[in-house]
């Protein structure tokens, strides 16, 4: 299909009875069904071991399953997958509803979760769903629970109006905040059902505000485990022992100052580094004039010294950008060996142990950066230390491929049709495994990676909300895109 065919397509569409379907599906049906999704502690695996028992994540693929089979899309068809072992994945087909149309679109999408977090806010918490000023707050409407709703609201829409489109699956795991290790083996389950696919459409990505559509153009990788340093078999006194036996805290510093400068926060080691592509520094130049000072302030910042807020690491928008999309970052999740301040007494502790999260550039291979980041941290420990990596979680980033002609027509057509603004695209510090995965398997695919997770969403975090209007314009915009597609 030519960028002229898809104008031609969308333009048998009547976009005010698209807009007021989509609302109405929302209204009445979708927010209702977030809403007792979020109530729902479906943890991922990673965070919940006992998930098969507590048979969370089998009531929220029950419901969406249920929600879906019950949506008019013509020829739909729908199964729950399980392979032996492992998390369930939702699979959905609708033929295709336009003559010789060979191509298939796969639309993807996750529905477990992140943990609890701490630092909800007193009326809100993960799992007590609120509808406020437009705003669902709880933890994973956004990431990622609205996606399989928004993706058969969308099929729905164009087939209420007899608008065709090519063969639609979906793809919706429960493993994805897990590191989507249970999805390959499904990937390669299904691989000759998902058929020939032209385009593959993942809602569970980002904007940069909730103005214009949004397509993310790169995805950072992740390299995640967990350090340990260990100086005693137990613990003792503080003052009678400090001055001789070795901090572990402090040899865990030491370990730190190998990896990253503690004053800019960037990583030493070249190997976590890439070449950044010309074309993501052209496009974050771009980004950078759109969003302006908002790609930072948007972020929570506490009262720091003085009254005064606390400061990001630079407040150039571009730099900014680059640094959350295509330069490797450092987070320290999680820690053990570190009694409460209440009941922390004068001891010197026999361990320190820190959950480690390395956010890597698109085109840094993730497998050997584990083995990079392993030795690095365990050869020659100070002391004599007991020092021990253990790797839990890695992934691959992903760049996206150049979008033809015809897409790049019919992204912008829908953003301006549904936010009167151009698409814009932005890179994401997050990992998405799945895309690495797709784009090796049909290697001639186009990628739309878009999603609801605009300034201030928190996903992960406390207050996590979903955006319920940009949510509405986000699902015809995809509707009008697949639409469009050959």
């Amino acid at each position: 299909m030519t960028a002229h065919d898809a104008t031609q397509q969308n333009s048998s569409i009547d976009q005010q009875a698209l807009t007021e379907f989509v609302e109405r599906k929302w209204d009445d049906e979708i927010v209702p069904a977030l809403t007792d999704y979020i109530a729902i502690p479906a943890k991922s695996p990673a965070f919940d071991a006992d998930w098969e028992k507590h048979g969370y994540l089998e009531r929220v693929v029950a419901d969406a399953a249920n929600w879906a089979q019950a949506q008019h899309v013509k020829g739909l068809r729908l199964e729950v997958v399980r392979l032996p072992g492992r998390t369930p994945v939702i699979f959905f087909e609708a033929p295709a509803t336009r003559s010789n149309s060979s191509d298939t679109v796969v639309l993807y999408g996750h529905l477990d979760k992140q943990p609890e977090f701490d630092g909800w806010r007193k009326d809100l918490g993960p799992w007590t769903p609120k509808y406020e000023d437009g705003k669902l707050y709880g933890r994973g409407g956004a990431d990622d629970g609205y996606a399989i709703y928004a993706s058969l609201c969308a099929l729905a829409a164009l087939d209420k109006q007899g608008v065709g489109r090519p063969r639609c699956v979906g793809l919706i795991e429960t493993c994805e905040e897990s590191g989507s290790y249970d999805l390959l083996p499904y990937v390669d389950a299904l691989r000759e059902r998902l058929g020939n696919v032209a385009l593959v459409v993942c809602l569970d990505s980002g904007a940069g505000n909730y103005d214009q559509l949004w397509l993310t153009t790169s995805l950072r990788g992740l390299v995640g485990g967990s350090l340990e340093v260990q100086v005693l078999d137990e613990g003792v006194h503080s003052g009678s022992y400090g001055g001789i036996v070795p901090s572990s805290f402090r040899v865990m510093r030491q370990l730190f100052e190998r990896l990253e400068d503690a004053t800019t926060g960037n990583l030493l080691p070249a190997a976590f580094h890439c070449e950044i592509p010309a074309s993501r520094l052209t496009e974050a130049r771009a980004t950078a004039g759109i969003l302006g000072d908002g790609v930072w302030k948007t972020s929570p910042w506490a009262c720091g010294q003085d009254g005064k807020p606390v400061l990001p690491v630079t407040t150039d928008p571009y730099e900014a950008l680059l640094n959350s999309t295509w330069r490797p970052s450092l987070s320290v999740t999680g820690a053990e060996g570190l009694p409460a301040l209440a009941s922390a007494g004068n001891v010197l502790r026999p361990r320190t142990a820190f959950k480690l999260s390395l956010r890597l550039p698109a085109l840094v291979d993730a497998a050997r950066a584990v083995a990079d980041l392993k030795a690095l941290l365990e050869l020659d420990p100070p002391y004599n230390a007991k020092v021990t990596f253990k790797p839990e979680a890695s992934a691959n980033g992903w760049n996206a491929p150049d979008l033809a002609p015809w897409l790049a027509q019919a992204v912008n057509d829908a953003s301006r049709a549904h936010f009167a603004a151009d698409c814009a695209f932005i890179g994401q510090g997050g990992t998405i495994p799945l895309m690495n995965v797709l784009q090796e398997g049909f290697p001639k695919s186009q990628f739309v990676v878009c999603g609801v997770l605009g300034p201030k969403s928190n996903a992960h975090g406390p207050n996590e909300f979903l955006h319920v209007p940009f949510a509405k314009k986000l699902t015809a915009a995809m509707a009008q895109v697949i639409a469009a597609t050959p």
